[in-house]
């Protein structure tokens, strides 16, 4: 990034700071009490910290309860009462119904993941759908759909990316033309059921909570299980007909892939431009590298070093090299780098080359290491931090080789990548030991996408058990009247009695942030109900609709969902919407929960800009750019708008 576009961001930011707090104040002089002024003050800091993404989603959300819980010891000095919430109720949000269901979800859905029973499913659909894209593409989406129906749907495509990259390979279909098209069925399969998301998840909560502040004969029955399943089937058949009809004009063609089945190299070369040997030298007493360290060796020459014997013993993989280490006469290298630059190499060092590999043909052989490719996960602690600043090769034994991100492929010789920061979908191009690669699947700042190395299946010996809990679970949320959380965690404690996932497994499996995340916005939409901010702008959005129709209404609030999605996170804007389409809803003589269902579903509407969670994590792998996002999902989002309203209308 240039300095002038660094020194862009800060103002937009500020110039929006701005913006936001004259649009507080404005509000101030017009609500009709103190208490409201706060809340909506709150609400424009909650917006614009997570629109412009001040801190991260989490530290945002956790601020905001904070200054929430503060506002009982600052009462006095606002003009207020006493606080905006009761501090007693304000960590209830961590014991919720909703949160502790999500985790459950999370952790039964890495269970199944474990016993390898995703491999089955990708050579269940190359027998079924053979190498053709209009076959292909329905069944990886339906399966994405179904799948995501009862787990996260950014956790189902993080399970399912690795089962595309096999198929893409094995049928000879760019990862372009199959990613997009998973992604999207994945966010919708999560209206399937009312586990398939967190805004469904969140959705009974929220109605209980604003059942508090309504009188008896307006207090609304929560959602069963599958209440949204018709709504979310029709979604989800849109989707995969939408692409089996128009995908040949709205998915990007394949960028680098010329259809045809590549070994792995030949996939790397014609995608990354990566052509690399395996080379093995052994340096000599008047080579100009002796006394230098790898650092200063890869500095001046394109190669990566990824196996070094200085005498004392093989040094190769996760802890063993790093950039600081010194080069003696007679050290022998593991050298990695293509035919030109190594020719280039060997003359200005000085020398001496092995015809084959010799001390390093069994460690670094083929079956036991590779080039392979990996992304970065959203969420992953590694975003905004380079590939020195983690030490990458000593801390996980990777050796980065190129980066894939937003179509443009970053090498060495294309202005260093290994100073280049990273960002959420990256995809990259790796020389790394296999068992190092079979570590890191259990690391959440990656998804591994080459899976078809030399390894050991997690636990497919465990399949029956993580089938039979998650069947308990699902029976027990279906047919009996325990709440989910109690059915869901009743699954996901088998998959660790049974030892599935060992505990720290399961703690791993969790997505901690949107633990965080979620339960700290519960206050916030608390807060909004209780001192009558959402019915007074209710009251103004009545107000500037007019006469107009309820389905018009429902209309209004699912595309304000939708562009609130896409601005900030969906459970976010489910925990700001929900208690003011409640409100419309009761002054236009509606069915409350049917617009509080409106909001929680429209806010899954989130394909036009890659800002969900799924749409950045198949960023990287597909190769897509921002325009690809635009193009296919602006299509989608009118679709999914036409049809969930007409489904909503036609069942309620």
């Amino acid at each position: 990034m240039s300095s002038a576009d660094s020194a862009t961001l800060p103002t937009k930011k500020i110039i929006a700071a701005v913006i936001f707090a004259l649009a507080a104040i404005g509000l101030a002089f017009v609500v009709p009490s103190i208490q409201i002024a706060w809340v909506t003050a709150i609400l424009m800091l909650t917006i614009y910290l997570f629109a412009f993404e001040i801190v991260d989603v989490d530290v945002a959300a956790i601020s905001i309860m904070v200054i929430l819980g503060l506002t009982s010891l600052l009462a006095p000095f606002m003009g207020l009462e006493k606080g905006l919430v009761d501090t007693q109720y304000l960590f209830n949000g961590f014991s919720s119904n909703a949160v502790i269901s999500i985790i459950a979800v999370m952790i039964i859905g890495a269970g199944l993941d474990k016993t390898g029973i995703m491999s089955q499913v990708a050579s269940f659909i190359l027998k079924v759908g053979g190498t053709t894209e209009s076959r292909i593409i329905p069944i990886i989406s339906s399966t994405v759909g179904i799948i995501s129906s009862f787990m996260q749907n950014v956790g189902a495509a993080a399970l399912f990316l690795p089962v595309v990259s096999r198929i893409s390979a094995r049928s000879g279909l760019p990862m372009s033309r199959l990613l997009m098209p998973m992604g999207f069925c994945a966010i919708l399969g999560g209206t399937v059921t009312m586990v398939g998301s967190s805004p469904l998840i969140l959705l009974n909560d929220l109605i209980l909570t604003s059942n508090h502040a309504l009188p008896a004969d307006k207090q609304m029955e929560t959602w069963s299980l599958f209440s949204v399943t018709p709504i979310g089937l029709a979604l989800v058949t849109t989707g995969i007909l939408y692409f089996v009809i128009a995908g040949r004009f709205v998915l990007p063609a394949s960028r680098g892939d010329d259809g045809k089945t590549h070994r792995t190299m030949e996939y790397f070369e014609t995608t990354y431009g990566v052509d690399y040997d395996l080379y093995e030298i052994t340096v000599t007493p008047n080579s100009p590298l002796v006394g230098k360290n790898l650092d200063e060796i890869e500095q001046d020459f394109p190669v990566r070093v990824v196996g070094v014997d200085k005498g004392d013993g093989l040094r190769f993989g996760m802890q063993a090299i790093d950039r600081s280490l010194g080069i003696e006469a007679g050290t022998i290298l593991g050298v990695l780098a293509d035919d030109d630059v190594f020719e280039h190499f060997v003359r200005a060092s000085k020398v001496d080359v092995k015809k084959e590999l010799d001390i390093f043909a069994e460690s670094l052989t083929p079956t036991k290491a590779g080039i392979a490719e990996v992304v970065i996960a959203p969420g992953s602690t590694l975003i905004g931090k380079t590939a020195r600043d983690i030490w990458m090769r000593k801390t996980y034994g990777l050796s980065l080789l190129a980066m894939h991100r937003g179509g443009e492929t970053i090498t060495r010789e294309g202005g260093g990548v290994r100073d280049t920061p990273f960002q959420s979908g990256d995809a990259l191009v790796v020389h790394t030991t296999w068992s190092d690669l079979a570590r890191l699947e259990g690391n959440r700042d990656f998804v591994i996408i080459t899976t078809e190395y030399p390894h050991e299946e997690s636990r497919p010996q465990k399949l029956h058990f993580a089938l039979l809990f998650f069947g308990i679970a699902l029976f027990m949320v279906l047919f009996t009247d325990l709440r989910l959380s109690i059915a869901l965690l009743t699954g996901a404690m088998g998959m660790v009695l049974s030892k599935v996932l060992t505990i720290d497994e399961a703690y791993q499996a969790v997505s901690w942030k949107t633990v965080f995340l979620l339960a700290s916005l519960i206050p916030l939409g608390l807060a909004v109900e209780t001192t009558g901010t959402a019915a007074w702008i209710a009251d103004q959005t009545l107000a500037v609709l007019g006469d107009v129709p309820t389905w018009g209404l429902q209309l209004a609030i699912a595309i304000l969902a939708t562009f609130f999605t896409l601005v900030m996170s969906n459970v976010g804007a489910t925990v700001l919407l929900v208690p003011l389409a409640v409100n419309i809803a009761i002054k236009a003589g509606a069915d409350p929960a049917v617009f509080a269902l409106t909001v929680a579903i429209a806010t899954s509407n989130s394909f036009l800009i890659p800002t969900h969670q799924v749409n950045a994590l198949i960023m990287g792998p597909g190769g897509y750019r921002v325009p690809d996002f635009m193009r296919a999902g602006g299509i989608m989002t009118v679709l999914f708008l036409i049809v969930s309203m007409l489904m909503l209308n036609l069942i309620f």
